[in-house]
């Protein structure tokens, strides 16, 4: 049976440079990368490719020897220019230079009505499509000989600046209804399809058939899939969810529609830095060079492969996350302002009602940030400001503690299996004691899954 769920527990980061609902006609990238970090939990990663090498989009260039049965394989057809690798031969790129008419494996329709479990899993993990799937806990990508309680899919995003996925995905309907038919195989329990109950669903969402629709509302973090999960069915120690973002299960529907691994995507061009914000169609792991270069108000400025709470620091010539679904720019801020804090204005965005910091008298205003922290890393400060910003019935600010005290059982208690880094994302932002709060998030995930 639907639920519906109003939240009111959270905090809304209103940015200026939100992306015109309009499709720009920009330059096609001309190099494409995969990168083994995007891939949390992905341990010893074996390269299948050589530079000088051809591939096909969907030809497989690595896998984790972990997990040898799932393949991340190339985006675009093209040449393999470079395989980058960091200290101790850490593996952190694979560049493609990609050909002006992208050719495609040939992988095989999907008969959804004939094929077993099983089978389904294979292709799915030799196709390349198997990491859009997420586990929780731990926020890692799925193991095929899993079977996950529930499938959850967020069909919106409250993060800073986010793309209406809604426009980003028009066209898309027949793709994401075979993309949920696959899913429907994958578990005994339900598939929870979650809209956005504050405002008309598109047709998209609303018209799914074979999943349990979910209405959601509230501030941020509202759109978090992990949110929901707590409220819908929370994770306890033992379980397995997996879940996969609208545009993972388009990606699926085309494997099965078409038989091909089709990455190509329409993503936001967002911040206050940008000359023109808008949507772009391109492919994961483009380069974001011929998107952001003559695009922008200055030259000193922070490029950020996905939103400025969760996403990744990137150059000019850096490249779209695999998860990634827009760009944001904002201004650089490796600058010291004294006593910044002290004086009033209204022109700084923040959650407290500080001294000098009045943006609450303006609510609805777009404000201009920039990277800087304002503070650095100090004793804790229980405020309890994390629990008015986090939708669930656990207590960061102890859990936070036991990860720095690597206490085993406390984490577990205090519920660490329900959360991944973006859940306690704005506690980072409100945090007065300037915490790494996503690091710590991490490290005590990585605790207790290799324990």
């Amino acid at each position: 049976m639907s639920k519906i769920v109003k939240l009111k527990k959270g905090f809304d980061i209103n940015l200026a440079g939100k992306a015109k609902q309009e499709l720009a006609d920009f330059a096609p990238a001309q190099t494409f990368a995969i990168k083994p970090t995007d891939f949390i939990g992905l341990q010893r990663p074996k390269v299948l490719v050589q530079e000088g090498d051809t591939v096909k989009a969907g030809t497989p260039i690595l896998f984790d020897k972990a997990m040898d049965q799932v393949k991340y394989v190339a985006p675009v057809s093209g040449e393999i220019v470079e395989v980058k690798r960091g200290e101790k031969r850490k593996l952190l790129e694979i560049k493609i230079l990609a050909d002006k008419e992208i050719v495609r494996e040939n992988l095989g329709k999907i008969d959804l009505k004939s094929i077993e479990r099983s089978q389904l899993v294979e292709r799915l993990a030799e196709s390349g499509v198997w990491p859009h799937l997420i586990q929780r806990p731990f926020g890692v990508v799925a193991n095929p000989e899993d079977t996950p309680k529930a499938i959850f899919i967020s069909a919106f995003d409250t993060h800073p600046l986010a793309p209406d996925l809604s426009f980003a995905l028009q066209g898309e309907d027949q793709y994401f209804q075979a993309g949920l038919d696959a899913l429907v195989k994958l578990t005994e329990g339900k598939v929870h399809l979650n809209v956005d109950g504050s405002k008309p669903v598109a047709k998209l969402f609303s018209g799914a058939k074979g999943v349990q629709i979910n209405q959601f509302s509230g501030p941020h973090p509202a759109g978090n899939v992990g949110i929901q999960i707590h409220h819908l069915d929370p994770i306890n120690k033992g379980e397995i969810a997996w879940t996969i973002s609208p545009f993972g299960v388009v990606q699926i529907g085309k494997l099965v529609v078409e038989g091909v691994y089709d990455a190509t995507k329409v993503i936001a061009l967002t911040g206050s830095e940008l000359t023109k914000t808008a949507y772009v169609k391109t492919t994961a792991g483009a380069s974001i060079s011929t998107f952001v270069k003559g695009n922008l108000n200055s030259g000193h400025v922070r490029v950020i492969s996905g939103n400025v709470l969760t996403g990744e620091k990137i150059s000019l010539e850096g490249y779209l996350g695999f998860y990634h679904n827009q760009i944001t720019v904002i201004p650089e801020g490796d600058y010291y302002e004294f006593l910044g804090w002290a004086k009033p204005t209204a022109k700084k965005l923040s959650y407290h009602r500080a001294l000098g910091l009045l943006s609450f008298l303006t609510p609805k205003k777009e404000f201009v940030l920039d990277s800087n922290a304002r503070g650095e890393e100090r004793a804790f400060v229980q405020t309890g400001v994390f629990e008015s910003v986090t939708p669930m019935d656990i207590l960061p600010v102890y859990l936070l503690k036991a990860i720095m005290a690597e206490d085993y059982d406390e984490m577990e208690e205090l519920g660490i299996y329900e959360i991944v880094e973006e859940d306690l994302a704005l506690c980072e932002f409100v945090d007065v004691s300037k915490h790494p709060v996503q690091e710590l998030v991490r490290k005590g995930l990585e605790l207790i899954q290799y324990s």
